[in-house]
């Protein structure tokens, strides 16, 4: 599967719509961004495109409703709760954050993450 990368127009556009709150993390994943709170991912991008978690149905549908949105991720295996925001709205702050701050909300309800313990090293390859 070949995954698609943001231009860096994306990238900066997507921090600056990301609430500065607390337990708020935007970080590399995949060769994408994805912001989380207290461990879950509430909005990310997949390529250019902004995808947000909205965990109640009516969210979803009244964002399913709007023209230009849809599943989010690989075409062959979108990630469930997610929908992808217009593309038309990829320079609107006015539009997409009010989405994602909804995202936020919904998903900082959940039990925080436990970091995951790191891997231990691996052991030298022998000659």
């Amino acid at each position: 599967m070949q995954i698609p990368r943001p231009s860096d127009e994306t990238k900066t556009f997507f921090q600056a719509v990301v609430p500065d709150a607390p337990g708020v993390v935007v970080k590399p994943m995949f060769g994408n961004l994805g912001a989380f709170v207290n461990g879950n991912m509430f909005a990310g991008l997949f390529g250019d495109t902004i995808g947000v978690k909205l965990l109640d149905d009516a969210s979803r549908d009244e964002l399913l409703g709007i023209d230009g949105t849809g599943p989010y991720g690989p075409a062959e295996r979108p990630m469930g709760g997610y929908v992808s925001l217009p593309a038309a709205w990829s320079a609107d702050p006015a539009r997409v954050t009010p989405w994602i701050e909804r995202a936020l909300a919904q998903v900082s309800e959940l039990p925080a993450k436990a970091p995951k313990a790191p891997k231990p090293p691996k052991p030298p390859k022998s000659r």
